[in-house]
């Protein structure tokens, strides 16, 4: 194979190129992601439609581990469900740490935070505010 036409993959082996859902239905795999979430006893799961009020993504999913341990596995879960159900490899930040996880799908973007940060950030406050703008 041509160097041309291998893919890099990073350590971790992920894409380093734009997150990919396969194109499939976002409603689908915001129902694997929740399901995924609630399976790994994440707590306080919010998920916040950006569908016609952000480029971003569709979905905006927030959700709560119990410590960095809890949090690692949450994430970890979570992106080999997205994986083995076909919404291919999604981009990933804060593994290493584990105050912090995001994992972009594409459609969605899922923060697992611990506790005290998820207050301390309340990113679901600014969402809610611009969602009561409409």
């Amino acid at each position: 194979m041509s160097t041309a036409t291998q893919m890099e993959t990073m350590p971790n082996g992920l894409s380093p190129q734009a997150p990919a859902t396969d194109r499939k239905d976002p409603e689908q795999a915001l129902t694997l992601i929740l399901s995924s979430l609630d399976d790994s006893k994440a707590e306080d799961t919010l998920s916040i439609d950006l569908r016609g009020k952000s480029s971003l993504a569709d979905f905006m999913i927030i959700s709560s581990g119990r410590s960095h341990r809890h949090v690692g596995a949450v994430a970890d879960r979570l992106l080999r469900d997205l994986k083995d159900n076909g919404f291919g490899n999604a981009h990933v930040e804060g593994l290493p740490n584990c105050d912090w996880v995001l994992i972009d799908t594409g459609d969605h973007i899922v923060h697992i935070f611990r506790p005290e940060v998820r207050e301390f950030y309340n990113i679901e406050k600014m969402w809610s505010a611009e969602s009561q703008d409409d």
